[in-house]
């Protein structure tokens, strides 16, 4: 069962349809979100709880029901629809109450036996001719976009999935830096999908994509981080970009601009190299949790030699949270077992976030 609202009201299943205009349909252009729900703040949450709702950093989580790192997700969403010219004007407040009043309802709806949600928050470009007369940047954004939430039962993993780990494959599918739509979640992500499709009937729990550098992505549906000599490690991701070159994030990172064997390999003469990579939300929290416990974190290009000689290799989703990776292909990670930061990230996770 699924709780619906579009376009401003709440509809059943059957009535939750869109314009066959609409510009998500016909050319793809559009936007999504994936968030969690719980239907209750866990017990004993405190400074290590990712934000819920709004509340302010370091209160503790309301009671009742509350989605996971919401306000994260729609900045994310509306800075990706600026950028990508979809919509000037979405209002995070509004869009937050919406989900709110969405994730209230299907637990009404729900009842007591389900704790926690699938969120999926989907706008599009609306009924927006794209192939019509061209017209001035500022009338252009002026159209309807089309807002979609719907809420369900989240999936539920195995335990054994997060304590015996998962084994990844290599992915052929190659990004793009120099794509401008890498980075943001578009409706565009059926060469993900597919590549997590062959994964399955290999028996592994994703793909790992790279770029067209051969440099390190993510995911295919995550975010990637390695712990290697007591440090965490992952891809600048977009928006990272100039800050990781001047140093100002990770200043004591040996891939950084001031390393001593020459400039970042994501810089060249002068100039920095976009990144393609999501800048994730749950990988926002992992690090935050490092930098509590004063673990370093390192932004930089990694190769598929720095992931095979990774101590512990993990994935983040706002779905699964934190998921240790102990094989690529057929080739262990460390020892082959699930590491202390990967059980103590799942711990955390799961304690925190009713994950």
């Amino acid at each position: 069962m699924a709780t619906v609202f579009l376009n401003g009201r709440f509809v059943s299943r059957d009535e939750a349809v869109v314009s066959a205009f609409d510009a998500g349909l016909q050319h793809g252009v559009g936007l999504f979100e994936t968030l969690k729900a719980v239907r209750a703040a866990a017990p004993g949450a405190g400074d290590d709880a990712p934000d819920r709702n709004d509340a302010p950093d370091g209160d503790a989580a309301p009671p009742g029901p509350a989605v996971i790192h919401l306000r994260p997700h729609l900045e994310r969403l509306a800075a990706s629809a600026r950028a990508l010219g979809l919509s000037e004007q979405l209002r995070i407040p509004a869009l937050a109450e919406a989900v709110e009043l969405t994730v209230a309802k299907a637990f009404a709806e729900l009842g007591e036996g389900v704790r926690a949600l699938r969120v999926r928050l989907t706008i599009t470009g609306g009924d927006l001719n794209m192939l019509g007369r061209p017209q001035p940047a500022a009338e252009a954004l002026e159209h309807s976009p089309t807002l979609l939430i719907v809420a369900q039962p989240a999936t539920l993993y195995p335990d054994e999935m997060f304590s015996r780990g998962t084994r990844v494959v290599l992915a052929d599918l190659r990004v793009n830096p120099l794509d401008p739509f890498q980075g943001h979640k578009t409706l565009n992500y059926w060469p993900r999908l597919r590549e997590l499709q062959s994964a399955a009937a290999k028996r592994a729990g994703e793909a790992l994509v790279f770029q067209v550098t051969n440099h390190l992505a993510g995911g295919c549906v995550s975010n990637v981080l390695l712990v290697r000599d007591g440090r965490l490690q992952t891809p600048i991701a977009r928006g990272e970009e100039e800050a990781v070159a001047s140093g100002e994030l990770d200043p004591d990172a040996d891939g950084g601009a001031g390393r001593a064997d020459g400039p970042a390999p994501h810089t060249r003469d002068g100039a920095v190299l976009p990144s393609p990579v999501l800048p994730g939300v749950v990988r926002r929290w992992v690090m935050e949790w490092a930098a509590a416990r004063a673990v370093p974190v390192e932004r930089r290009m990694l190769t598929i030699q720095d992931v095979l000689a990774a101590d512990e290799v993990l994935l983040t989703n706002s779905s699964w949270g934190v998921l240790p990776v102990v094989a690529v292909e057929a080739e262990p990670i460390g020892d082959g077992a699930v590491g202390e930061t990967g059980r103590a990230l799942v711990e955390a996770w799961r304690a925190q976030a009713g994950a």
